[in-house]
């Protein structure tokens, strides 16, 4: 078995522990209604092809970028941000004008993720790939987390003393 295979197949147990069906692209059926999360296997993309695309409820929202362990995955993501512009039109998105928002780039043994509906995306180390269910919750709100946290109203500092102040305003 070569390292990238040794690598897949440790994505592929970690999806399935994630709650993903993880599918070869030959035998790709996004609509079995008890399993919402479907990761497809070298999906073919009008930019090449991607390890996995993800797909909840029959429609497209992230990619998996796929590396042996040990390669540094710092400068991957551009390689994710390429996939994430080529769905073929047949496929249906859930953004259907936007790139596909979450990107992830693995070795089995670390995994980085960037959510493209941050205000400033960027990519960041995970523990475990998201629920297909936390995806949809996600591709949904009008707003990130991040985005929220943007338009918080100004601190009233009256009572704090000011290293509080401070560090309340550099959450």
């Amino acid at each position: 078995m070569t390292p990238e295979e040794r690598a897949r197949e440790t994505i592929d147990e970690l999806l399935r522990y994630a709650g993903w069906d993880v599918q070869d692209r030959e035998a790709m059926n996004l609509y079995d209604p008890n399993r919402p999360g479907v990761a497809v296997r070298e999906a073919h993309l009008r930019t090449g092809f991607a390890d996995y695309l993800l797909f909840v409820d029959g429609r497209a929202l992230g990619i998996i970028e796929a590396k042996k362990e040990g390669t540094p995955l710092v400068g991957v993501e551009a390689q994710s941000v390429r996939y994430s512009v080529g769905l073929p039109p047949r496929m249906q998105a859930w953004r259907p004008d936007d790139p596909l928002p979450f990107l992830y780039e693995s070795t089995g043994v670390e995994t980085y993720f960037t959510n493209r509906l941050d205000p400033l995306p960027r990519s960041r180390p995970i523990f475990a790939f998201h629920r297909p269910e936390t995806l949809r919750e996600w591709v949904r709100e009008d707003a990130t987390l991040r985005g929220r946290l943007q338009t918080m109203p100004p601190l009233d500092a009256e009572g704090l003393w000011d290293p509080q102040a401070v560090a309340i305003s550099n959450l």
